[in-house]
């Protein structure tokens, strides 16, 4: 026996979705974002699940790409925040790492590093993110810098957008007659888009593309977008209903005294809770779904339980099962109930929820 929180996590779910990232350039290529574990969703399962169709795949840093690697994932990795040690070249040359480079001090580096062959650098422009990236002055000297080296092999040029989910802005716009105007000239390859500009922004697909969220089935966009409503969820956060009780007007439910019933209500404690990364801040009315219908949380989240509202739902009881994210109600719409996004829902679920892999 075991406690009844549980993620399903669909793979066929994963490849519906890197599929519909490649059909919208079918002329370039895409690397498949599995940081932070995949978001989540466990990165050698995902990587396992693309690696007869993926391009590549993007990590995060060194110690997430050996996971890769020594898990016998044969397709190029990509260090999306590059190295942070000269110490890691050796590593990232010896096993083909693809290795992202921000800084005019990094090309330095992998100039004066011994390296058993070259490496395929993806040379970064901070072209209005302001968080990574060479300055688009120096970014055609960055460039030839990096031709001039016997330790780089091949080239890429990327940028980073800010704000590629708000449609109705024209920051992505903006960053891309930055990139444009910086690396005008440069014979390389270009990788712009991210999930949201996948979806949305046809301009910025270019050669590369790097879906990371919309793999996982969830929209970056607030509102409905033609192609982020063909997404379908990957994972599916469940537990059940435990116990049971009616709760009178007046009466409250949970720590704190939040929930104050102004009616009769019918009261189920489900075992979840924030020590198992549901959020504890949601609030009242963030929508569950319970035997077919809509449904909500009532009161607080505690540790390990919840509650939520069974009134109108007269076959549910205890064992009845309750889904928290996942077809039926999307994450990132719980997310808006919790001022948070869809990233932070999956990578904050805990260990001891049960994980459970369909369709490998």
């Amino acid at each position: 026996m075991s406690r009844a929180a549980k993620i399903t996590v669909d793979l066929d779910a994963i490849r519906h979705n890197y599929r519909l990232a490649r059909s919208l350039n079918t002329a370039g290529n895409a690397a498949a974002i599995i940081k932070a574990n995949a978001y989540g969703h466990n990165a050698v399962k995902v990587a396992r699940a693309l690696e007869a169709e993926a391009d590549a795949f993007g990590v995060a840093c060194i110690e997430e790409g050996v996971e890769l690697i020594e898990a016998g994932i044969n397709k190029p990795v990509l260090l999306l925040e590059g190295f942070f040690e000269v110490s890691e070249l050796p590593y990232i040359s010896e096993h083909g790492m693809w290795c992202a480079v921000h800084s005019l001090h990094q090309i330095e580096q992998i100039a004066e590093a011994t390296l058993s062959k070259p490496i395929t650098v993806w040379l970064k422009m901070n072209s209005g993110m302001n968080r990574l990236g060479v300055h688009p002055d120096d970014y055609q000297a960055a460039y030839q810098r990096l031709k001039q080296l016997d330790n780089v092999s091949d080239i890429v040029l990327m940028t980073h957008f800010a704000r590629s989910d708000e449609l109705d802005k024209n920051t992505t716009e903006e960053q891309l007659a930055v990139f444009n105007r910086a690396s005008e000239g440069l014979d390389a390859p270009h990788c712009l888009a991210n999930s949201a500009a996948v979806l949305a922004w046809q301009d910025a697909r270019r050669d590369w593309m790097r879906p990371g969220l919309m793999l996982y089935g969830a929209t970056p966009f607030p509102e409905a977008q033609e192609q982020a409503d063909k997404l379908i969820p990957a994972m599916t956060l469940t537990s059940e209903v435990i116990a049971v009780r009616d709760v009178q007007p007046g009466e409250c439910v949970g720590y704190g005294g939040h929930f104050v019933a102004d009616k009769p209500t019918r009261v189920g404690t489900v075992a979840l809770g924030y020590a198992d990364g549901y959020p504890r801040h949601v609030v009242t009315g963030t929508p569950v779904w319970i035997n077919g219908q809509r449904a909500r949380i009532i009161g607080r989240v505690s540790m390990d339980m919840l509650g939520v509202d069974l009134t109108g739902i007269p076959d549910a009881g205890i064992g009845t099962e309750v889904e928290f994210w996942g077809r039926n109600v999307t994450a990132a719409e719980v997310a808006t109930y919790c001022d948070t996004i869809p990233y932070t829902l999956f990578t904050g679920i805990t260990r001891r929820v049960h994980k459970r892999y369909i369709n490998e």
